[in-house]
């Protein structure tokens, strides 16, 4: 249950970083500078776009804390055998 409540969570998260995001790629305006360049966004904008890139490292740092879980947990389990 605690496990799909994080699955939930994290989606949730990453839909809602995702239309933030969405207001630069309607507002972009190339006088600002080039296209994803941190330059052409606003404060909001960079806060969006550095938070769901720390959110990625975040995802894949819990990912491979999860599969050293399980891998440790198979080694434990066929020495006990």
């Amino acid at each position: 249950m605690i496990g799909s409540g994080i699955i939930v969570f994290d989606m949730l998260l990453y839909i809602i970083l995702g239309v933030l995001l969405m207001r630069y790629d309607d507002f972009y305006d190339s006088s600002n500078g080039p296209y994803w360049s941190l330059e052409s966004m606003t404060t909001s904008d960079k806060i969006v776009y550095i938070g769901i890139n720390v959110w990625n490292v975040i995802n894949l740092v819990a990912i491979v804390f999860a599969i050293y879980k399980i891998i440790k947990a198979i080694r434990r389990s066929r020495t006990l055998v």
